[in-house]
């Protein structure tokens, strides 16, 4: 499904709604400027058909009655995008508010994308066929920020690892061959390492990865049969890495890739997680050696 065009938007819908392929999952508190971006481009993903749920968690004001916010979210229902608002302002931590919008999530795809990322245009789009193509639980476009697009880091490229033939699963931890590709996600990295690949515009290239911080997209099955992020509860509300977790428990079961070109391009705004003491990995695989979460 394509989004509706601006010379349709005085019309009426017609027929019944097309089931979204994808729910957009965004966790917001705070940020009305990013959110509009990370909307704004969203509205540009006009080749797939996607509901967007938006839980907001800011304190005392409501994001989406910002004007910036109020008019992307008035186009993307222009569009014909569904769009669900949750309030929830009561904070428990990242991974309880990520299991809140898993838990209001029915299409069969979720990408769970951070408030403060814009996507190019046909991000979602490649990110879906990928999915599909490759039959894992999670495709990532790492989040590139531009601001070190000058600031070429060949000794954290090094190791870039294309992934040919099937997707398999794989453990990752702290001292396992996959930890170090950790790097790969640093400033600008992935840029440059696109830029070398020469992929012809709209094509993708899965790649190995330690994880993906900030735009994932899961097949919906994979991530509930891991349990989602179901272990909030064993955190402390002050943590980080939730996202970590889910995916290595994906992986282990169902696989899971980095692709490029991203598309995705951070904000690099402060980040809102200030107290990163008690990191998710350290909690729930107590029994292996885990690594700080980047982000």
């Amino acid at each position: 499904m394509t989004a509706r065009w601006s010379g349709a938007w005085g019309r009426p819908l017609e027929g019944e709604p097309v089931a979204a392929e994808v729910d957009v999952l965004v966790p917001t508190v705070g940020r009305p400027a990013e959110l509009a971006t990370t909307l704004a481009g969203l509205a540009a993903q006009t080749d797939v058909a996607f509901r967007l749920v938006l839980s907001d968690q800011s304190a005392g004001q409501d994001a989406s009655a910002e004007p910036a916010v109020a008019a992307m979210l008035r186009v993307l229902e222009a569009q014909g995008r569904p769009v669900t608002l949750l309030a929830h302002p009561e904070r428990r931590g990242l991974a309880e508010h990520r299991q809140h919008l898993l838990d209001h999530a029915t299409a069969p795809a979720v990408l769970f994308l951070d408030d403060d990322v814009w996507l190019e245009p046909g991000t979602v789009r490649r990110m879906l066929d990928a999915l599909r193509d490759l039959g894992c639980g999670f495709v990532g476009s790492a989040v590139q920020g531009l601001s070190y697009l000058q600031d070429r880091r060949p000794h954290e490229t090094a190791v870039f690892e294309r992934w040919d033939g099937p997707v398999v699963p794989e453990v990752v931890r702290r001292g396992s061959p996959g930890f170090d590709r950790l790097s790969l996600h640093n400033a600008a990295n992935p840029a440059h390492v696109a830029a070398e690949l020469d992929v012809e515009p709209g094509g993708w290239v899965p790649y190995r990865v330690a994880w993906v911080g900030a735009c994932v997209l899961y097949d919906r099955s994979a991530l509930e049969a891991v349990g989602g992020f179901g272990f909030w509860p064993t955190l402390p509300p002050e943590h980080s890495g939730e996202d970590v977790v889910a995916q290595w428990r994906v992986m282990e079961r169902f696989g899971g890739v980095g692709i490029m070109p991203s598309g995705a391009v951070h904000l690099e705004s402060p980040t809102t997680v200030t107290d990163r003491r008690v990191d998710a990995p350290d909690v729930l695989f107590a029994d292996h050696e885990t690594a700080p979460h980047q982000r």
